[in-house]
C-alpha cells in the first residue's frame, strides 16, 4: 500500500513506513520456516533424529510425552528457540528451574546424544530448537499419534529467561478456564487449540503433588477414580509419587484423555475444567468420539505452536551444545 506525501508531515511519514515495517518483520519469521529447510545441508537429519527418539522411547515409554512437554514449555517462554535446554551456571539462571520447570522438566540427555548424532553427519548446521520440534513429532508418533511435515529453520536463543518462565506464561495444573483461554491466546492459540494440544495429556505422567487437592477435595470426580488415585497418593507426603495423566490407555497417544474427561476421570485440575458445564465441553465430547478429528486437529494445533516466535534468519546461532551457548 503505498503512501500520499504530497500534504503529509514528514515525521508522519516515517512513523507509518517504520510501522509497516515491524509489521512485515512480525509476519516473516514463521514465513522462513520451511519442511525442506536442511534437504540439502543435513539430508539424514530425520531419520537420526527419529531414530533417537526411538531408543529413547524403548528405554522409557514416558519419554515421549517429557520430549513432547518439553517443547511445549520451550515455546511458551519466548517462543520456540530451545532457551529451555541452556543449563544454569554460576553466573546464569535460565528457564529450568523455574517453578513450572522445576524438578518437572526432562529429556535433556536425550536432546544431547541426539544432537551429537546430528553434530557428526552436519557439523554446526542444525539448531537444538529444531531438534526438539522434530522430537516431538516424532514421539507423538511413535506412541501411536498422527504424523506432519515439521517446519524447520529455527535457530537457537543465546540466553533464557529465569523470569520470564516463573511470570504465569506456561499453565500451572490448577488453571481454571478461563486462565488456560488466556494463557494460550497470549501466545496467538485459540480455545480450540488449548483443548486439542491438552489431548496431549493422553500420554504421560503427573506427580502427586499436581494433583492430591483434585483427588481429595473436588466433587466433579469419578469416585472409584478418586480412590484408586489416593492410593499412590496420601493427604500427607508421598509428593514425588506417579500417577498416568490417561488412567484408561497411558501409554498410547489416542482420544481416552477426552473420553476421561467425559467420564469425570481427568488426573488435573485443569484437565476436567475442559468439560465442566463450560464453553469447551462440546470439543472434548466432539474428540472423545472421533479419534480422526482428535488427530487433525492436533497436528494443525502443534504446526502452529511451533510458529511462535522462532528465530530465524541472522538472529541467534547454532548452538554446538544445546546445554550451553557457543
Amino acid at each position: 500500500m503505498g503512501i500520499t506525501t504530497s500534504h503529509t508531515p514528514k515525521n508522519v511519514v516515517s512513523f507509518v513506513l517504520a510501522l509497516q515495517l515491524v509489521f512485515l518483520l512480525m509476519g516473516s519469521s514463521s514465513a522462513q520456516l520451511s519442511t525442506s529447510f536442511y534437504s540439502k545441508t543435513c539430508p539424514k537429519l530425520l531419520p537420526i533424529v527419529r531414530s533417537g527418539v526411538q531408543s529413547a522411547i524403548a528405554k522409557e515409554t514416558r519419554m515421549g510425552a517429557s520430549l513432547l512437554r518439553l517443547h511445549f514449555h520451550d515455546c511458551f517462554v519466548n517462543g520456540c528457540d530451545g532457551s529451555i535446554l541452556l543449563d544454569d551456571t554460576a553466573t546464569f539462571r535460565g528457564e529450568q528451574t523455574a517453578p513450572p520447570n522445576n524438578r518437572s522438566v526432562r529429556g535433556f540427555d536425550v536432546i544431547k546424544a541426539i544432537k551429537s548424532s546430528v553434530e557428526k553427519a552436519c557439523p554446526s548446521v542444525v539448531s537444538c530448537a529444531d531438534i526438539l520440534t522434530l522430537t516431538a513429532r516424532d514421539s507423538v508418533n511413535i506412541l501411536g499419534g498422527p504424523t506432519w511435515e515439521v517446519k524447520l529453520g529455527r535457530r537457537d536463543s543465546k540466553t533464557a529467561s529465569f523470569s520470564a518462565a516463573s511470570s504465569g506464561v506456561i499453565p500451572p495444573p490448577s488453571s481454571t478456564l478461563a486462565n488456560l483461554i488466556n494463557r494460550f491466546s497470549a501466545k496467538g492459540l485459540s480455545t480450540k487449540d488449548m483443548v486439542v494440544l491438552s489431548g496431549a495429556h493422553t500420554i504421560g505422567l503427573a506427580r502427586c503433588t499436581s494433583f492430591k487437592n483434585r483427588i481429595y477435595n473436588e466433587s466433579n470426580i469419578d469416585a472409584s477414580f478418586a480412590k484408586l488415585r489416593q492410593r499412590s497418593c496420601p493427604r500427607s507426603g508421598g509428593d514425588d509419587n506417579l500417577a498416568p495423566l490417561d488412567v484408561a490407555t497411558p501409554k498410547l497417544f489416542d482420544n481416552y484423555y477426552y473420553k476421561n474427561l467425559v467420564n469425570q476421570k481427568g488426573l488435573l485440575h485443569s484437565d476436567q475444567v475442559l468439560h465442566n458445564g463450560g464453553s469447551t465441553d462440546s470439543l472434548v465430547e466432539q474428540y472423545s468420539k472421533n479419534d480422526k478429528i482428535f488427530d487433525a486437529d492436533f497436528v494443525t494445533a502443534m504446526i502452529k505452536m511451533g510458529d511462535i516466535q522462532p528465530l530465524t534468519g541472522s538472529q541467534g546461532e547454532i548452538r554446538k551444545v544445546c546445554s550451553k551457548p557457543n
